[in-house]
C-alpha cells in the first residue's frame, strides 16, 4: 500500500516529540507500508534539507539513548520526509499541496491535524475547496477539540460538511496504549473475569492520571484549558468507557464506539450541589519534586498573576445501569503530583465471610499505563507457617498478600509499539477502534460542562496543595467519605 500522510504543524512540538519519533520507530519496526511520503507542513521558508537536519537534530538528542537513530538509518528514514511551505488561511497554497499530492496517486493520504484547533475548520474548509476531501483521504484531529460543547459541535459541522465520519479521526493516544488493548482482552477474551465484572463484585474503580511535571513553557495555553478539559474530558472518560461499557456484539469499530457511547449516556449528571460535594479542584503551590524545589503554579512563566485555572482535578461519579448502580469510579488527574503515573484500579469487595484470622485486605486488578505497562493482580496466600491462635489450642492458617504481575515489555518483547506509533498505523490502514466518534466527543463535553459552569460562578472551591503531594487533602477525604482510599494510601 502506499500513503502519503500529510503533517499540518510540521515544526510544532506534537510533531517532533511524539509523532515523528513514533513514525521513526514504526519505519524501524518495518511496520510502516511500502512507497511512503510524510509531508510537514509550516510557515517556515525551509527546504526539504534543511528540514531534515532539523529533525535530525530533534531526534537524534532524544532522552532515550535506544530510540535515537544510527546515521544510517536517519539517512533512509529521511529519504521519506519532505517539506512544504504553506499559510493555512491561503487557497493558493492548497492548490500548491495539491499539486504535490497529485504528482503520483497514493492509496491513502492522511491529513494529520497537529495545529491549534481553531484551524480545524478553515484547513477541512479549504482542502474541501481543493478537492482534497476524496475517499481516499483521511483527516487526523488532534486533541483538543473545542473548549467547550459549543465549540466542539461547530468543529465537527466543519469537519462534517466536508469529510465523511468514517474519514475523520479524532485521535486519543491513550486508547493506543498497549494496558488499554489488553483491558479489551482482559474483559472480552477470557472468560474469568466477565462474571465479576459488575456491582456485585467490585467495590470501586479508580481512574488515576498523575504528572510529576508541571505545565513548563506551556503557561499561557494551560491556563486557557485547565485539567478538567486537558485530561479528564477525553483521556479519562474514554478510559472509564472501556472499563465500564458492556461486551460489544464484535471487533468493528461502531459496535465498540456504540457501547462506549452507552456508558457515557448512562453518567449520573452533575448539578451545582453535586459538584461541591463530589468534585474538588487544585492549583500546586511550590515544594518539591524528585528531591529538587520547584515553583507553584502562579510563578509559573505565561500563567497570569491571581490565575484560578485548575491544575488537578478528583472526582466521584457513578454510571446508572444495572451492571454499576451504586458502584463509584473515582477519576483523578494532576500537575506535579508525587510520581508520573498512570493506572486503573479496580477493587473487588471483601469475602462476605472470612474463616482466617487478621483483617485481610480484598482483592485488586491495578491496569497499569504508565511509565510502565502491565497488569497485577493482588490475591491472598498461605504462607504456609502456622503459628498458635489465641487460646493457644490449635494452629491457625494466616494469610498474606501476594501478586500476579504481567510485565507487557518482558511478555511481548519484540512486539511492541507505543501509543503514537499504533494510532498512526492504524490511520494510514482505516482501522477506527480506537478513535473518538463525534457522538462520543460531544457527549462528554456535554457531561463536564455543568462541571464547568458551577466553577464559573464558584470561584472560592479551589484549593492548593504543595507540589511532589497527591493533591489537595479534599481529594482523599471525597475517597474517605465512601469507606475507601486512593490505592497509594490503601
Amino acid at each position: 500500500m502506499s500513503f502519503d500522510l500529510v503533517f499540518f504543524g510540521g515544526t510544532g512540538d506534537l510533531t517532533w516529540r511524539k509523532l515523528m519519533p513514533a513514525l521513526f520507530q514504526a519505519w524501524r519496526h518495518g511496520k510502516l507500508p511500502a512507497q511512503g511520503r510524510i509531508l510537514a507542513v509550516a510557515r517556515d521558508e525551509r527546504s526539504d534539507a534543511s528540514y531534515r537536519q532539523w529533525l535530525k537534530d530533534k531526534l537524534t538528542s532524544g532522552d532515550d539513548l535506544a530510540k535515537r537513530p544510527t546515521e544510517d538509518e536517519f539517512e533512509r528514514f529521511a529519504a521519506l520526509v519532505h517539506y512544504l511551505r504553506m499559510d493555512l488561511s491561503q487557497p493558493g497554497d492548497y492548490a500548491v499541496l495539491r499539486q504535490w499530492l497529485q504528482t503520483r496517486q497514493a492509496d491513502t493520504v492522511v491529513m494529520y491535524l497537529a495545529t491549534s484547533p481553531h484551524l480545524f475548520p478553515v484547513i477541512c474548509e479549504q482542502l474541501g475547496a481543493a478537492g482534497l476531501n476524496h475517499p481516499a483521504v483521511r483527516v487526523v484531529l488532534e486533541k483538543p477539540l473545542g473548549h467547550d460543547l459549543a465549540s466542539a459541535q461547530a468543529i465537527n459541522r466543519a469537519v462534517g460538511a466536508v469529510f465523511s465520519e468514517r474519514q475523520a479521526l479524532r485521535i486519543d493516544h491513550y486508547l493506543g496504549k498497549p494496558s488499554v488493548q489488553n483491558l479489551m482482552a482482559l474483559r472480552f477474551g477470557n472468560v474469568l473475569f466477565e462474571p465479576l465484572w459488575r456491582r456485585e463484585s467490585i467495590a470501586n474503580i479508580q481512574i488515576t492520571l498523575a504528572e510529576s511535571l508541571g505545565v513548563g513553557t506551556r503557561g499561557d495555553f494551560y491556563d486557557r484549558t485547565g485539567a478538567l478539559r486537558d485530561m479528564v474530558q477525553n483521556h479519562a472518560l474514554q478510559l472509564l468507557t472501556m472499563v465500564a461499557m458492556e461486551p460489544p456484539s464484535s471487533a468493528d469499530a461502531d459496535a465498540i464506539r456504540d457501547e462506549k457511547l452507552k456508558v457515557l449516556r448512562s453518567l449520573k449528571p452533575f448539578d451545582a450541589a453535586s459538584v461541591a460535594r463530589d468534585v474538588v479542584r487544585g492549583q500546586y503551590r511550590a515544594g518539591t519534586v524528585g528531591g529538587m524545589s520547584v515553583p507553584g503554579y502562579l510563578d509559573e512563566a505565561k500563567v497570569p498573576a491571581g490565575s484560578h485555572t485548575e491544575t488537578f482535578v478528583a472526582l466521584r461519579c457513578e454510571v446508572q445501569n444495572w451492571r454499576w448502580a451504586g458502584v463509584p469510579f473515582y477519576l483523578r488527574t494532576g500537575k506535579r503530583l508525587a510520581h508520573r503515573h498512570a493506572e486503573i484500579v479496580v477493587n473487588f469487595r471483601p469475602t462476605p465471610h472470612s474463616i482466617f484470622p487478621g483483617t485481610q485486605p480484598p482483592n485488586q486488578l491495578v491496569i497499569k499505563l504508565q511509565p510502565d505497562d502491565g497488569l497485577q493482580l493482588h490475591l491472598l496466600a498461605a504462607k504456609g507457617a502456622l503459628g498458635p491462635d489465641l487460646a493457644g489450642d490449635h494452629q491457625a492458617e494466616h494469610l498474606s498478600p501476594v501478586s500476579l504481575d504481567l510485565d507487557f515489555d518482558k511478555a511481548f518483547p519484540t512486539d511492541r509499539v507505543g501509543a503514537y506509533e499504533r494510532m498512526l498505523l492504524d490511520a494510514l490502514a482505516g482501522r477506527l477502534n480506537l478513535f473518538v466518534r463525534s457522538d462520543e466527543q460531544e457527549q462528554a463535553w456535554r457531561w463536564v460542562e455543568p462541571i464547568l459552569e458551577a466553577w464559573r460562578h464558584d470561584g472560592s472551591g479551589l484549593k492548593t496543595y504543595s507540589a511532589g503531594t497527591w493533591g489537595p487533602a479534599a481529594a482523599s477525604a471525597l475517597v474517605a467519605r465512601d469507606g475507601f482510599a486512593w490505592a497509594e494510601e490503601s
